[in-house]
Protein backbone atom coordinates (compact mmCIF):
# COMPACT_ATOMS: atom_id res chain seq x y z
CA UNK A 1 0.00 0.00 0.00
CA UNK A 2 1.14 3.31 -1.30
CA UNK A 3 2.31 6.19 1.79
CA UNK A 4 -0.37 8.68 2.52
CA UNK A 5 0.20 11.84 0.53
CA UNK A 6 1.22 13.82 3.77
CA UNK A 7 2.57 11.79 5.51
CA UNK A 8 5.69 13.68 7.33
CA UNK A 9 4.25 16.65 7.28
CA UNK A 10 4.19 18.64 10.62
CA UNK A 11 0.77 20.28 11.55
CA UNK A 12 0.28 22.56 14.32
CA UNK A 13 -3.45 22.93 14.83
CA UNK A 14 -4.21 25.68 17.33
CA UNK A 15 -7.93 25.77 16.18
CA UNK A 16 -11.49 24.81 18.14
CA UNK A 17 -14.63 24.12 17.46
CA UNK A 18 -15.62 23.54 13.76
CA UNK A 19 -13.59 24.71 10.82
CA UNK A 20 -10.07 24.57 11.84
CA UNK A 21 -10.35 21.21 13.38
CA UNK A 22 -12.13 19.50 10.40
CA UNK A 23 -9.57 21.13 7.79
CA UNK A 24 -6.61 19.88 10.34
CA UNK A 25 -8.79 16.58 10.30
CA UNK A 26 -8.57 16.19 6.27
CA UNK A 27 -4.71 16.95 7.07
CA UNK A 28 -4.32 13.96 9.41
CA UNK A 29 -6.20 11.46 7.47
CA UNK A 30 -3.77 12.41 4.55
CA UNK A 31 -0.73 11.58 7.27
CA UNK A 32 0.12 14.63 8.30
CA UNK A 33 1.20 14.17 11.79
CA UNK A 34 -1.46 16.89 13.63
CA UNK A 35 -0.43 18.14 16.80
CA UNK A 36 -3.74 19.99 18.71
CA UNK A 37 -2.63 22.36 20.79
CA UNK A 38 -5.11 23.02 23.70
CA UNK A 39 -5.26 24.83 27.04
CA UNK A 40 -3.96 23.19 30.21
CA UNK A 41 -6.65 22.06 31.90
CA UNK A 42 -9.81 20.76 30.59
CA UNK A 43 -8.59 21.31 26.75
CA UNK A 44 -10.46 22.30 24.10
CA UNK A 45 -13.87 23.61 25.26
CA UNK A 46 -15.17 21.50 22.24
CA UNK A 47 -14.69 18.75 24.30
CA UNK A 48 -18.17 19.52 26.26
CA UNK A 49 -19.96 21.25 22.85
CA UNK A 50 -23.63 19.49 22.72
CA UNK A 51 -24.02 15.40 23.80
CA UNK A 52 -21.61 14.18 25.31
CA UNK A 53 -20.30 10.16 24.40
CA UNK A 54 -18.79 9.24 27.73
CA UNK A 55 -16.31 12.18 29.26
CA UNK A 56 -16.14 13.92 25.50
CA UNK A 57 -18.54 15.12 22.99
CA UNK A 58 -19.65 13.24 20.11
CA UNK A 59 -18.91 16.60 18.19
CA UNK A 60 -15.13 16.34 19.34
CA UNK A 61 -14.50 13.00 18.51
CA UNK A 62 -16.08 13.32 15.18
CA UNK A 63 -13.85 15.90 14.30
CA UNK A 64 -10.44 15.26 15.96
CA UNK A 65 -9.81 11.62 15.01
CA UNK A 66 -5.63 10.95 13.83
CA UNK A 67 -4.73 13.83 16.20
CA UNK A 68 -2.20 13.87 18.66
CA UNK A 69 -3.00 16.14 21.81
CA UNK A 70 -0.34 18.46 23.95
CA UNK A 71 -1.43 20.99 26.48
CA UNK A 72 0.03 23.82 26.75
CA UNK A 73 0.01 27.40 27.87
CA UNK A 74 0.36 30.01 25.19
CA UNK A 75 0.05 33.03 27.75
CA UNK A 76 3.19 31.91 29.39
CA UNK A 77 6.68 33.16 27.82
CA UNK A 78 7.79 29.18 28.57
CA UNK A 79 4.63 28.35 26.46
CA UNK A 80 5.31 30.89 23.26
CA UNK A 81 8.92 29.37 23.57
CA UNK A 82 7.58 25.24 23.52
CA UNK A 83 6.00 26.43 20.52
CA UNK A 84 8.50 28.31 18.61
CA UNK A 85 10.76 25.21 19.18
CA UNK A 86 7.97 23.14 17.48
CA UNK A 87 7.30 25.53 14.62
CA UNK A 88 11.07 25.03 13.54
CA UNK A 89 9.90 21.68 12.69
CA UNK A 90 6.59 22.20 11.39
CA UNK A 91 5.05 22.85 8.27
CA UNK A 92 1.78 23.78 8.56
CA UNK A 93 0.08 26.13 11.45
CA UNK A 94 -3.35 26.51 11.39
CA UNK A 95 -5.33 29.09 13.58
CA UNK A 96 -8.44 30.89 14.60
CA UNK A 97 -8.14 33.81 16.86
CA UNK A 98 -9.54 37.16 16.14
CA UNK A 99 -6.64 38.69 14.58
CA UNK A 100 -3.85 40.36 16.60
CA UNK A 101 -3.90 37.90 19.14
CA UNK A 102 -1.05 35.61 17.93
CA UNK A 103 0.70 38.61 17.48
CA UNK A 104 0.26 40.09 21.40
CA UNK A 105 1.61 36.26 22.34
CA UNK A 106 4.15 36.23 20.48
CA UNK A 107 3.07 33.62 17.96
CA UNK A 108 2.01 34.85 15.36
CA UNK A 109 3.20 34.03 11.61
CA UNK A 110 6.53 37.12 11.72
CA UNK A 111 7.91 35.01 15.07
CA UNK A 112 6.92 31.31 13.95
CA UNK A 113 8.29 32.39 9.88
CA UNK A 114 11.40 33.51 11.58
CA UNK A 115 12.23 30.13 13.23
CA UNK A 116 10.81 28.41 10.28
CA UNK A 117 11.05 30.39 6.74
CA UNK A 118 9.59 27.58 5.04
CA UNK A 119 6.55 27.58 7.17
CA UNK A 120 3.07 28.13 5.78
CA UNK A 121 0.50 30.13 8.28
CA UNK A 122 -3.15 29.72 8.14
CA UNK A 123 -5.28 32.36 10.07
CA UNK A 124 -8.54 31.21 9.90
CA UNK A 125 -11.36 34.02 10.85
CA UNK A 126 -14.87 34.94 10.24
CA UNK A 127 -14.25 38.36 8.40
CA UNK A 128 -10.53 38.01 7.28
CA UNK A 129 -7.08 40.09 8.67
CA UNK A 130 -8.55 43.09 7.10
CA UNK A 131 -11.53 45.50 6.77
CA UNK A 132 -14.03 47.40 9.13
CA UNK A 133 -15.15 43.83 10.36
CA UNK A 134 -11.82 42.26 11.29
CA UNK A 135 -12.58 42.40 14.97
CA UNK A 136 -15.88 41.30 15.45
CA UNK A 137 -17.14 38.34 16.75
CA UNK A 138 -19.27 35.81 14.39
CA UNK A 139 -20.99 32.67 13.60
CA UNK A 140 -21.80 31.07 10.59
CA UNK A 141 -25.32 32.52 10.67
CA UNK A 142 -23.42 35.99 10.40
CA UNK A 143 -21.08 35.12 7.36
CA UNK A 144 -24.07 33.53 5.56
CA UNK A 145 -26.26 37.32 6.11
CA UNK A 146 -23.32 39.43 5.66
CA UNK A 147 -21.82 36.94 2.35
CA UNK A 148 -25.66 37.89 0.53
CA UNK A 149 -25.96 33.61 0.76
CA UNK A 150 -28.98 33.74 3.71
CA UNK A 151 -30.96 35.91 2.02
CA UNK A 152 -31.08 33.19 -0.88
CA UNK A 153 -32.05 30.25 1.09
CA UNK A 154 -35.65 29.35 1.50
CA UNK A 155 -38.88 29.30 -0.52
CA UNK A 156 -40.38 32.24 -2.31
CA UNK A 157 -42.31 34.40 -0.06
CA UNK A 158 -41.19 33.04 2.75
CA UNK A 159 -38.26 34.09 5.21
CA UNK A 160 -34.74 33.10 5.16
CA UNK A 161 -34.10 29.75 6.28
CA UNK A 162 -31.37 28.58 8.43
CA UNK A 163 -29.38 25.83 7.35
CA UNK A 164 -28.52 22.69 9.03
CA UNK A 165 -24.95 22.29 7.09
CA UNK A 166 -22.73 25.01 8.61
CA UNK A 167 -22.19 26.36 4.65
CA UNK A 168 -20.00 29.44 6.16
CA UNK A 169 -17.99 27.01 8.47
CA UNK A 170 -17.02 23.68 6.28
CA UNK A 171 -17.34 25.13 2.61
CA UNK A 172 -15.99 28.63 3.60
CA UNK A 173 -13.61 27.82 6.45
CA UNK A 174 -12.57 24.14 6.13
CA UNK A 175 -12.60 23.06 2.90
CA UNK A 176 -11.45 26.63 1.66
CA UNK A 177 -8.20 26.68 4.11
CA UNK A 178 -7.56 23.07 3.21
CA UNK A 179 -6.93 24.20 -0.42
CA UNK A 180 -4.85 27.18 0.51
CA UNK A 181 -2.66 25.24 2.40
CA UNK A 182 -1.98 22.51 0.61
CA UNK A 183 -1.09 24.83 -2.56
CA UNK A 184 1.08 27.39 -0.20
CA UNK A 185 2.35 23.59 1.09
CA UNK A 186 3.33 22.36 -2.55
CA UNK A 187 4.64 25.68 -3.42
CA UNK A 188 7.08 25.71 -0.12
CA UNK A 189 8.44 22.46 -1.01
CA UNK A 190 9.29 23.33 -4.43
CA UNK A 191 11.28 27.06 -3.09
CA UNK A 192 11.44 26.50 0.27
CA UNK A 193 9.41 29.57 1.14
CA UNK A 194 6.58 29.34 3.13
CA UNK A 195 2.88 31.68 2.85
CA UNK A 196 0.64 33.45 4.85
CA UNK A 197 -2.58 32.43 4.24
CA UNK A 198 -5.51 34.83 5.26
CA UNK A 199 -8.88 32.73 4.78
CA UNK A 200 -11.76 34.60 6.11
CA UNK A 201 -15.37 32.29 5.98
CA UNK A 202 -17.45 35.27 5.14
CA UNK A 203 -15.02 36.17 1.65
CA UNK A 204 -15.19 31.81 0.72
CA UNK A 205 -19.00 32.07 0.99
CA UNK A 206 -19.19 34.99 -1.29
CA UNK A 207 -16.36 33.62 -3.94
CA UNK A 208 -18.87 30.52 -4.03
CA UNK A 209 -22.33 32.38 -4.65
CA UNK A 210 -22.01 32.17 -8.56
CA UNK A 211 -25.50 31.79 -9.63
CA UNK A 212 -26.52 34.67 -7.68
CA UNK A 213 -24.15 36.51 -9.14
CA UNK A 214 -24.70 35.82 -12.49
CA UNK A 215 -28.26 37.46 -12.01
CA UNK A 216 -26.94 40.56 -10.45
CA UNK A 217 -25.01 40.77 -13.56
CA UNK A 218 -27.61 40.20 -15.83
CA UNK A 219 -30.39 42.10 -13.94
CA UNK A 220 -28.41 44.16 -11.84
CA UNK A 221 -30.00 42.68 -8.60
CA UNK A 222 -30.15 38.54 -6.89
CA UNK A 223 -33.75 37.59 -7.55
CA UNK A 224 -35.94 36.76 -4.56
CA UNK A 225 -35.30 33.77 -2.42
CA UNK A 226 -37.39 30.42 -4.03
CA UNK A 227 -37.16 31.93 -7.98
CA UNK A 228 -33.57 30.88 -9.07
CA UNK A 229 -32.96 28.25 -11.73
CA UNK A 230 -31.48 26.10 -8.75
CA UNK A 231 -33.86 27.78 -5.67
CA UNK A 232 -36.95 25.90 -6.50
CA UNK A 233 -37.86 28.94 -9.08
CA UNK A 234 -38.37 26.22 -11.95
CA UNK A 235 -40.74 23.05 -12.22
CA UNK A 236 -37.77 20.94 -13.07
CA UNK A 237 -35.44 21.65 -9.98
CA UNK A 238 -37.75 21.87 -6.80
CA UNK A 239 -38.53 19.45 -4.33
CA UNK A 240 -42.30 17.96 -3.99
CA UNK A 241 -44.29 16.50 -0.79
CA UNK A 242 -45.74 12.45 -1.01
CA UNK A 243 -48.63 10.94 0.30
CA UNK A 244 -47.14 9.78 3.10
CA UNK A 245 -45.40 13.51 4.65
CA UNK A 246 -42.28 12.62 2.57
CA UNK A 247 -40.83 14.38 -0.36
CA UNK A 248 -38.87 13.72 -3.60
CA UNK A 249 -36.29 16.03 -5.23
CA UNK A 250 -36.52 16.54 -8.59
CA UNK A 251 -33.49 17.82 -10.87
CA UNK A 252 -34.49 16.87 -14.29
CA UNK A 253 -32.69 20.06 -15.68
CA UNK A 254 -31.80 18.00 -19.18
CA UNK A 255 -34.71 17.71 -21.50
CA UNK A 256 -34.33 13.97 -21.64
CA UNK A 257 -34.74 13.55 -17.93
CA UNK A 258 -37.70 16.37 -17.82
CA UNK A 259 -39.52 13.59 -20.70
CA UNK A 260 -38.55 10.84 -18.69
CA UNK A 261 -40.15 12.14 -15.55
CA UNK A 262 -43.37 13.37 -16.69
CA UNK A 263 -43.87 10.12 -17.99
CA UNK A 264 -43.46 8.44 -15.04
CA UNK A 265 -45.63 10.70 -13.68
CA UNK A 266 -48.42 10.35 -16.39
CA UNK A 267 -48.29 13.96 -17.55
CA UNK A 268 -46.92 14.54 -20.88
CA UNK A 269 -48.77 18.03 -21.16
CA UNK A 270 -46.50 19.31 -18.61
CA UNK A 271 -43.21 18.56 -21.26
CA UNK A 272 -42.81 22.10 -22.86
CA UNK A 273 -42.59 23.27 -19.18
CA UNK A 274 -39.42 22.20 -17.58
CA UNK A 275 -37.95 25.72 -16.86
CA UNK A 276 -40.73 27.63 -17.34
CA UNK A 277 -41.77 30.95 -14.75
CA UNK A 278 -44.50 33.53 -13.98
CA UNK A 279 -48.26 31.51 -14.43
CA UNK A 280 -46.86 28.78 -16.45
CA UNK A 281 -44.40 27.95 -13.94
CA UNK A 282 -46.44 27.90 -10.94
CA UNK A 283 -49.22 26.15 -12.81
CA UNK A 284 -46.69 23.06 -13.72
CA UNK A 285 -45.13 23.31 -10.52
CA UNK A 286 -49.02 22.79 -8.60
CA UNK A 287 -49.83 20.37 -11.07
CA UNK A 288 -46.23 17.79 -10.17
CA UNK A 289 -46.99 18.94 -6.65
CA UNK A 290 -50.64 17.47 -7.14
CA UNK A 291 -49.55 14.41 -8.44
CA UNK A 292 -46.75 13.26 -6.43
CA UNK A 293 -48.93 13.62 -3.53
CA UNK A 294 -50.91 10.37 -5.31
CA UNK A 295 -48.71 7.77 -3.89
CA UNK A 296 -45.84 7.44 -1.30
CA UNK A 297 -42.25 8.20 -1.20
CA UNK A 298 -41.37 4.59 -1.37
CA UNK A 299 -43.58 4.20 -4.47
CA UNK A 300 -42.40 6.79 -6.35
CA UNK A 301 -38.70 5.94 -5.62
CA UNK A 302 -39.24 2.35 -6.71
CA UNK A 303 -41.19 3.91 -9.98
CA UNK A 304 -37.93 6.48 -10.49
CA UNK A 305 -35.06 4.05 -10.06
CA UNK A 306 -35.62 2.38 -12.83
CA UNK A 307 -36.19 5.80 -14.95
CA UNK A 308 -32.66 7.67 -14.49
CA UNK A 309 -33.85 11.10 -14.72
CA UNK A 310 -32.42 12.74 -11.45
CA UNK A 311 -35.56 12.12 -9.26
CA UNK A 312 -35.06 10.98 -5.76
CA UNK A 313 -36.33 10.32 -2.50
CA UNK A 314 -35.28 13.03 0.17
CA UNK A 315 -33.67 10.93 2.96
CA UNK A 316 -33.29 11.24 6.77
CA UNK A 317 -29.42 11.72 7.81
CA UNK A 318 -30.19 8.43 9.62
CA UNK A 319 -31.47 7.01 6.12
CA UNK A 320 -29.08 7.98 4.17
CA UNK A 321 -26.31 6.58 6.37
CA UNK A 322 -28.24 3.17 5.78
CA UNK A 323 -28.46 3.59 1.83
CA UNK A 324 -26.58 0.70 0.31
CA UNK A 325 -24.99 3.34 -1.77
CA UNK A 326 -23.21 5.24 1.39
CA UNK A 327 -22.29 1.59 2.22
CA UNK A 328 -20.68 0.72 -0.83
CA UNK A 329 -18.66 3.58 -1.02
CA UNK A 330 -17.43 3.12 2.24
CA UNK A 331 -18.23 6.43 3.49
CA UNK A 332 -18.60 5.38 7.44
CA UNK A 333 -16.35 3.76 9.20
CA UNK A 334 -16.27 3.08 13.20
CA UNK A 335 -13.42 4.73 14.83
CA UNK A 336 -12.67 4.27 18.89
CA UNK A 337 -16.82 2.76 19.10
CA UNK A 338 -17.99 5.56 17.39
CA UNK A 339 -19.69 5.87 13.57
CA UNK A 340 -17.42 8.58 11.96
CA UNK A 341 -17.78 10.25 8.07
CA UNK A 342 -14.99 8.77 6.04
CA UNK A 343 -13.09 11.24 4.14
CA UNK A 344 -14.82 12.61 1.15
CA UNK A 345 -12.19 11.71 -1.05
CA UNK A 346 -10.55 8.19 -2.74
CA UNK A 347 -7.28 8.02 -2.71
CA UNK A 348 -4.73 4.83 -2.18
CA UNK A 349 -3.84 4.25 0.76
CA UNK A 350 -5.89 7.09 2.54
CA UNK A 351 -8.60 4.49 4.28
CA UNK A 352 -9.08 4.78 8.22
CA UNK A 353 -7.78 1.09 8.68
CA UNK A 354 -5.76 1.86 10.87
CA UNK A 355 -7.64 5.17 12.54
CA UNK A 356 -6.91 6.46 15.61
CA UNK A 357 -9.52 8.07 17.93
CA UNK A 358 -9.37 11.84 19.06
CA UNK A 359 -7.20 12.26 21.93
CA UNK A 360 -7.24 12.80 25.36
CA UNK A 361 -6.40 16.44 26.23
CA UNK A 362 -2.81 16.50 26.68
CA UNK A 363 -2.42 12.92 26.04
CA UNK A 364 0.39 13.13 23.57
CA UNK A 365 2.30 15.97 25.38
CA UNK A 366 5.44 14.54 26.84
CA UNK A 367 6.14 12.30 23.79
CA UNK A 368 5.99 15.66 21.75
CA UNK A 369 8.17 17.44 24.00
CA UNK A 370 10.48 14.11 24.07
CA UNK A 371 10.27 14.22 20.15
CA UNK A 372 11.52 18.46 19.96
CA UNK A 373 14.35 17.64 22.06
CA UNK A 374 13.05 18.27 25.87
CA UNK A 375 14.91 15.83 28.46
CA UNK A 376 12.29 14.43 31.19
CA UNK A 377 13.84 17.24 33.80
CA UNK A 378 12.71 19.75 31.76
CA UNK A 379 9.43 17.97 30.73
CA UNK A 380 9.00 17.83 34.40
CA UNK A 381 9.75 21.37 35.34
CA UNK A 382 6.93 22.29 32.14
CA UNK A 383 4.77 20.79 34.12
CA UNK A 384 5.21 21.53 37.57
CA UNK A 385 5.29 25.25 36.30
CA UNK A 386 1.62 24.47 34.71
CA UNK A 387 2.87 25.56 31.33
CA UNK A 388 1.78 21.80 29.99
Amino acid sequence: MPSRPLTGTRVLDLTRLLPGPMASMHLADLGADVIKIEEPGGGDYGRALGPMGGDTSWFFQVVNRNKRSLQLDLKQPAGVEVFLRLAQDADVVLEGFRPGVVDKLGIGHAAASAVNPRLVYCALTGYGQSGPLRSRAGHDINYLALSGVLDQIGSESGPPVVPNLQIGDLLGGALTALVAVLAALVDARATGRGRYVDVAMTDAVLAHAILPLVSVLAQGRAPPRGADLLSGGVPCYGVYPTRDGRYMAVGALEAKFWHRACAVLGCPELEPYPLATGAAGAHARAELSRLFRTRDQAEWTQLFAAADCCVTPVLTLDEALRSDHVRARGMTAEIGGVTQFAPPFGIDGCDLADARAAPPAGADSQAILREAGYSMDEIEALRAGHVI
